[in-house]
């Protein structure tokens, strides 16, 4: 037996008051077969009522999830949900503490750790900043809220405007957090400035949008900067998708109109209406920066079914990034298939890659199935080398994990593909549907994944049911929205250092048979390498199950079993449901 890496007294200080101490978590439950994935959970709102549109949006981060029913009671709520166990069960109700009718709160959620972000965007106060006075009325300026959890109880911390709130603005279209950093995005926004903290004020260019970013020090939240794109123009819709991971924030401006393709290319022609963009911003230190401009490399703009709209959705995990583009037109199918024009708004998706500073495309994804008008990249979400994709106009009525995808018996029923990443090359791994699939339930409307879970909303799935796995077959409650819940396979639930992506696992954990553990690539500075400990982290030394043993979190591994970049391939001994941790 050698020992792992760390001298003793390392982890001693690591215990005491390093910021990035180990971070506790179990490992799933075994599953019964070897299916890529499979429905955990169908969620419903506790109070299930037509048009609540449950399921509008959705967000995971280990064992608890936030959906948004923007339509709820009128003023809409966003609900949290949490695995004990095999289950999940309702925890909270989250809602306004300014409610007013239609200010569509829950139509954008996000979830790190503990927080919750909720936007609403045609919320009406002309306050700004943070927990500003609301002394007026600015229609549709928008805010967004945060909570928090002590325990089990959540409460909110903070109520976040614009520093420029204006009337039709939509703060809080779109809402992202990791750890202490948010971003709140205003597709509509007017200002004509451009970059990091330009003139807020001249409204020149409507509809332009903007994103704020905010963070906390304490419980205390500040804006840190006001974002605009470098090649600001009237009706662009940036903010209409934000995304942040550490210190690396990417807006969607998905009627950016430039004809420029890839990365860094001429944003100035206007030669494609809205054919879109996404824009890179990163922390250094205390300020914000522009880094990098993306367009697809297929770029589309005008004719008669408009432009691909590359921006719709965005979503960022450490050094990679996934853009939706809704309204692309090729009919490829699968990754990296031949670019042409003959699906309109079939849909596609981009995964771009950061090496250093510099980005550039890794994949072209698109359906398995793909067909004109089925909106493929109308959500996006990445945790580590997984990304899914919502479709919400496809058609197919197969039901549950890789049915049959070509029948189209159910109109705009919708679907979410899984793609997973081995090396650099990606591939799909699973085609989504719901457990009980209909017409027009929009289905892969929003999608949200983590190491532990991936969650697809349908917001117009018409069941009266309430809670969790009641009666989906009734359809007497016209978009009531639901949510479903999905396990990827074998995996680890939970996080590394704060603001990390969770470590992989590439089978259940067993005692008779092998099996592997991989770290993610940090975005954040921890004191080593990271590297993949067996047991629980404790003060005395503690028995766990051979060939491993652990004692003041110095924990020993049989070598022989071999290593690998970025974490250990670990071989048998190690049975379901036993506690790890990561540095």
């Amino acid at each position: 037996m050698a020992r792992v890496v760390r001298p003793r007294r390392q982890w001693r200080r690591l215990l005491g008051v390093s910021t990035y101490a180990c971070a506790l978590f179990a490992m799933v439950p075994h599953l019964p077969d070897d299916r890529p994935a499979q429905q955990l959970a169908y969620l419903k709102s506790s109070n299930t009522q037509a048009g609540g549109l449950f399921g509008w949006s959705v967000a995971v981060s280990g064992d608890t999830l936030v959906v948004g029913a923007p339509g709820e009671d009128g003023y809409g709520a966003a609900y949290v949900l949490v695995r004990s166990g095999t289950t999940w069960v309702q925890q909270t109700c989250l809602e306004a503490w300014n409610p007013h009718n239609a200010d569509w709160f829950g139509a954008s959620v996000a979830i790190s750790g503990d927080t919750i972000v909720v936007g609403a965007w045609q919320e009406n106060s002309n306050a700004t900043g943070v927990d500003g006075n609301q002394t007026g009325f600015a229609s549709a300026s928008g805010a967004a809220y945060v909570f928090v959890r002590s325990g089990t109880s959540w409460s909110q911390q903070a109520y976040l405007k614009a520093s420029n709130t204006g009337a039709g603005d939509h703060f809080g279209t779109s809402v992202s957090i990791s750890g202490d950093t948010l971003v709140v995005g205003a597709n509509r926004e007017g200002s004509s400035s451009t970059g990091v903290n330009g003139a807020e004020g001249d409204d020149s260019a409507p509809s332009s949008g903007a994103a704020y970013v905010f963070e906390r020090s304490g419980s205390a939240w500040s804006q840190a900067a006001y974002l605009k794109a470098s090649n600001t123009e009237a009706s662009d819709g940036f903010g209409s998708s934000v995304a942040v991971s550490g210190s690396t924030v990417i807006v969607g401006a998905s009627f950016e109109s430039s004809g420029a393709d890839g990365v860094g290319g001429d944003q100035s022609d206007n030669s494609a209406q809205d054919a879109g963009a996404a824009y890179v911003f990163v922390r250094d230190g205390a300020g914000w920066s522009q880094q990098a401009y993306l367009k697809a490399s297929n770029s589309g703009g005008g004719g008669a079914f408009g432009g691909d709209e590359f921006g719709t959705s965005v979503s960022i995990s450490g050094d990679t990034a996934v853009v939706g583009a809704r309204w692309e037109d090729s009919a490829a199918t699968g990754v990296d298939g031949p670019d042409n024009n003959f699906a309109q708004r079939a849909g596609a998706a981009y995964v771009f890659e950061r090496a250093g500073t510099t980005w550039s495309q890794q994949a072209y994804l698109k359906a398995s199935n793909t067909e004109a008008f089925e909106n493929f990249g109308e959500s996006v979400s990445i945790s580590g080398d997984t990304v899914v994709v919502g479709a919400s106009w496809e058609d197919s009525s197969a039901s549950g994990i890789d049915g049959d995808q070509i029948d189209n018996g159910s109109p705009e029923s919708g679907a979410a593909y899984v793609f997973t990443r081995t090396g650099a090359t990606w591939s799909q791994s699973a085609y989504l549907k719901a457990s009980n699939t209909d017409a027009s339930d929009l289905f892969g409307s929003s999608v949200a994944v983590s190491a532990s879970a991936l969650v697809v909303g349908a917001h117009d799935e018409a069941s009266s049911s309430t809670g969790v796995d009641g009666d989906e077959s009734d359809d007497s409650a016209a978009d009531a929205g639901a949510a479903y819940v999905f396990a990827l396979g074998p995996g680890i639930p939970g996080s590394g250092c704060p603001g990390e992506a969770a470590p992989t696992c590439d089978s259940v954990p067993s005692a008779s048979l092998g099996f592997s553990i991989s770290c993610p690539t940090l975005t954040q500075t921890c004191d080593t390498v990271p590297i993949v400990l067996f047991g629980a982290c404790a003060t005395t030394q503690f028995d766990v199950p051979p060939p491993l043993g652990c004692g003041y979190c110095d924990f020993l591994v049989d070598q022989s079993w071999g290593s690998s970049p970025g974490g250990f391939v670990v071989g048998t001994g190690i049975t379901a449901g036993f506690v790890l941790c990561v540095q």
